[in-house]
């Protein structure tokens, strides 16, 4: 049962063929007996779920059912969700029990999906591996002994080991495409303003943005239709007509034109990474599409500018959490100081650590204009580069990630190599684009990603060419051995 789509799902529970409680004890059952190995949840909430479940019973029994009604799903860790402890992976918020839902949360709410639990991610989503959360390391279910990517590794790992048949993550740098490429997964990064982010605890506030990773494209339009939505208190949410992303999955690609950039194939990019990704363009080249050559020359300048900026939001955000707020509060402070200082010092985790200096040393009076100015310009160049490259093609495939998933601990003591794992998907962020990975090969008996890239909502447009491309492929549909049914 693990391995059917969200649609299967759906009409099983339609159809009375299973019960919402009952694919909830089943789900709950492959949580216990394979997340000891692969560490994906931080929070399981099994009571709630099978509330949930009940009611969502009585609702398919009135005919009131909507068709994601009765399916169970996981939180990111960093969705505020009612009564539930949300800890964003850090020591932090490890008792920080939130007093209302998330915008997403709510509308998976509404639509009657049980909530199994919260995944495990990057403290506060900064990293690409989720190694840094205080409540340990999630492994990729495709080999035990390689991360997951970050910051939204556990809801990958939940997802590709068949956990859970749907997740949220959100992404800031890469954090929900880069790990859904190295777990085998689908996953989509919507234009900025299309998701709420009220409720999500704040990274980089002009870069995060929640989405949907599952194993298919189809799976991600069902639930992005109950994600995208204006919501008045994000003031940064956008007005838009309401969409249904699965009625254009089977449109033609015949005509359609797509961007595969020059830039994205040269030093750094994984020769076997670049074979599998080209393969996969040429499968999309076979049903219709027309390839074109186009040059996005100031994308290797996106991470500097990244790095500047998105600890420089940091910096600023993460000021609340000073032990009286918010946050963790260290034991019998001599003085206010001695309480300011000890309690973020305990709160706070290498990583975050850092990017709080380097944000505040940006920002700093006599650095500003060398440093978070210039930053801002680059960031300006990049999206003219992707505007551009729009004016040729309807969407821009290349490779994720430069590599498949690295081992644990391969990248722990050189930052800025770990940082360079987002080099493909950082760019996307810093023009607030939409685009998605899905799965596209194996290196290593580790998976390959396919990323794609459209203009500013064209979400339909990407799943349509993600659809196609897995109806032609079964790279979606395959899972670690191991996971099978327990």
């Amino acid at each position: 049962m693990y391995q059917y789509s969200i649609k299967q799902l759906s009409e099983q529970l339609q159809s009375k063929q299973v019960s919402s409680v009952e694919l909830t004890h089943y789900f709950l059952d492959r949580i216990a007996k394979l997340d000891t190995q692969v560490n994906s949840f931080i929070t399981q909430t099994p009571e709630l779920a099978l509330q949930m479940a009940a009611q969502a019973d009585q609702k398919i029994a009135q005919g009131d059912a909507h068709v994601l009604t009765g399916i169970p799903m996981a939180h990111k860790d960093i969705f505020c969700t009612d009564g539930v402890r949300t800890s964003c992976g850090s020591k932090m918020l490890d008792s920080f029990v939130a007093p209302y839902d998330a915008h997403v949360v709510t509308q998976l709410k509404n639509r009657g999906m049980p909530i199994l639990g919260k995944t495990n991610m990057d403290e506060f989503a900064m990293g690409s591996s989720s190694e840094s959360s205080f409540y340990g390391a999630t492994k990729n279910p495709w080999d035990l002994s390689a991360v997951p990517g970050g910051s939204s590794g556990g809801s990958a790992a939940a997802v590709a080991a068949g956990l859970v048949p749907f997740t949220t993550g959100t992404d800031t740098g890469g954090s929900i495409r880069q790990p859904a490429a190295f777990c085998g997964i689908s996953g989509i990064k919507p234009t900025y303003g299309a998701v709420s982010r009220f409720g999500m605890i704040s990274y980089a506030s002009s870069f995060d943005q929640g989405g949907p990773m599952a194993m298919s494209a189809e799976d991600c339009a069902w639930l992005l239709n109950a994600m995208v939505g204006f919501d008045q208190r994000d003031s940064t949410s956008m007005q838009i007509e309401p969409t249904d992303y699965t009625a254009q999955l089977n449109q033609s690609l015949k005509g359609l034109k797509v961007g595969v950039p020059s830039d994205y194939f040269g030093e750094g990019l994984d020769p076997q990474v670049a074979a599998s990704v080209k393969q996969a363009i040429a499968e999309i080249e076979k049903l219709g599409a027309q390839v074109v050559e186009v040059s996005l020359p100031n994308q290797k300048l996106a991470v500097a500018a990244y790095y500047v900026l998105a600890p420089a939001e940091a910096s600023s955000n993460l000021s609340r959490y000073d032990g009286v707020r918010f946050g963790h509060r260290c034991a019998d402070p001599k003085d206010l100081n001695d309480l300011y200082t000890r309690s973020r010092a305990e709160g706070f985790g290498a990583e975050v650590k850092r990017r709080i200096m380097v944000g505040a040393y940006a920002l700093s009076a006599g650095y500003y204009d060398a440093y978070y100015l210039k930053a801002q310009k680059v960031r300006r160049l990049v999206r003219d580069d992707f505007t551009r490259a729009f004016e040729q093609c309807d969407v821009i495939l290349g490779p994720v990630a430069p590599t498949v998933a690295f081992n644990i601990g391969e990248k722990t003591d050189d930052p800025i190599s770990m940082y360079l794992a987002d080099l493909y998907t950082i760019p996307v962020n810093l023009a607030g684009l939409p685009a998605m990975s899905i799965p596209a090969g194996f290196v290593n008996q580790r998976p390959v990603g396919l990323h794609l890239v459209g203009p500013y909502f064209s979400e339909a447009k990407l799943l349509n060419v993600a659809h196609q491309y897995q109806q032609v492929t079964n790279w979606h549909q395959q899972r670690p051995a191991w996971v099978g049914d327990k």
